[in-house]
């Protein structure tokens, strides 16, 4: 099975969907800032929204065409769509949601589906209960489970583990990995999370303001983007003008000074069109802190400066720290208590070569 779509759709006066895309059976990440068009794009591949032009053909069916004019309605297109808001049926079982789909049936065929997809989702002993009698991963569950009990030939997922724990989230993605290995269908599935594009991803596209900007293997794609835009929208938190000012190719590394204050960094070795302008993008989460100057080190890179703030987001700890230029760090709770980081505060920062990526604009 195979997706072929071409799919333009104004929706503002600054704002159009323009993607041409082919899906290969298997999970492709589609990732990308909120408002770049990702739901928009799941939205027009399931017939919940039509385009102004282009084609959708799913396996040898073509589902949606300007010439020949073809425009299949969501519910003949076999595509299962998976939302981050449930919506499960309150006052109806489990087992009951699951089989919504399955229409007319026959009762005794139906229950077999329904046990069938349940069980391999390990969602068989709730199958009497409603969806508010359950755990939330069980209905995350029992949602995955309505849309696949229908065998649909493309599955779309829209941030479906956005809601859970880390935990819950990895045995749903085990199950998930497992069902499709026996299905083998294309699956699109959204995601702002690093961690699902790694666990799940065979494939990442990158997508900016209605277009695919970024298309390859997570590791290509997610840690080491070529272009500044896309390391800002893949999360690299760190981003500097700096020029060259000196190689050393027996090494693999240069020296960059960074524009605004003049901090000097080696970075990896890479050839510019430009002699000596680069841009230079670090992850908040490879730049490591230390309240004392470390000593013995292999990072090349060890900053003195000023923790200037610091905040809690979430189950993070964003550092601001100026050392003569700014620079955001990641660290975690227990490390600000383990260090008593307190705004300030003195600190060093160490950046590895290696985590220094160096991008176009």
């Amino acid at each position: 099975m195979r997706l072929i779509a071409s799919i333009q759709k104004r929706l503002a006066p600054a704002f159009t969907l323009d993607v041409v895309l082919s899906l290969e059976p298997g999970f492709t990440m589609l990732f990308g800032a909120s408002g770049s068009g990702k739901t928009t794009l799941l939205r027009a591949l399931a017939g919940l929204l039509t385009p102004d032009s282009g084609s959708i053909t799913i396996g040898q069916r073509v589902v949606f065409s300007v010439v020949p004019p073809i425009n299949l309605p969501a519910a003949a297109r076999d595509v299962g769509f998976v939302f981050q808001h449930l919506a499960l049926f309150p006052h109806m079982s489990v087992a009951d949601n699951i089989g919504y789909g399955l229409g007319d049936a026959e009762p005794g065929l139906r229950r077999q589906r329904v046990r069938a997809i349940a069980d391999s989702f390990q969602i068989g002993h709730v199958l009497t209960r409603r969806p508010q009698d359950v755990s939330g991963g069980e209905r995350q569950r029992a949602a995955l489970a309505r849309s696949l009990v229908l065998d649909p030939t493309l599955l779309l997922l829209d941030e479906p583990l956005a809601a859970l724990d880390h935990a819950t989230q990895s045995r749903i993605i085990d199950d998930l990995r497992a069902w499709n290995a026996s299905h083998g269908i294309p699956i699109l599935y959204v995601t702002h999370a690093h961690r699902e594009v790694f666990a799940l991803g065979e494939r990442v596209l990158v997508m900016d303001r209605g277009r695919i900007v970024a298309d390859g293997s997570p590791s290509d794609v997610m840690d080491a983007p070529g272009r500044e835009p896309i390391a800002q929208i893949v999360g690299f938190e760190n981003l500097f003008a700096a020029t060259i000012v000196d190689r050393r190719p027996d090494a693999g590394t240069m020296l960059c000074r960074l524009a605004q204050m003049g901090t000097e960094l080696e970075v990896p070795l890479a050839h510019t069109k430009n002699d000596s302008s680069v841009r230079l993008a670090i992850r908040a989460g490879d730049i490591l802190l230390a309240t004392d100057k470390p000593h013995g080190l292999s990072a090349r890179n060890v900053l003195g400066g000023t923790l200037a703030a610091i905040r809690r987001e979430g189950p993070t700890v964003v550092a601001d720290v100026d050392a003569r230029d700014r620079f955001v760090v990641h660290v975690t709770p227990s490390a600000v208590d383990g260090l008593g980081l307190v705004a300030g505060m003195p600190v060093w920062l160490i950046i590895k070569t290696y985590s220094c990526r160096v991008v176009s604009a």
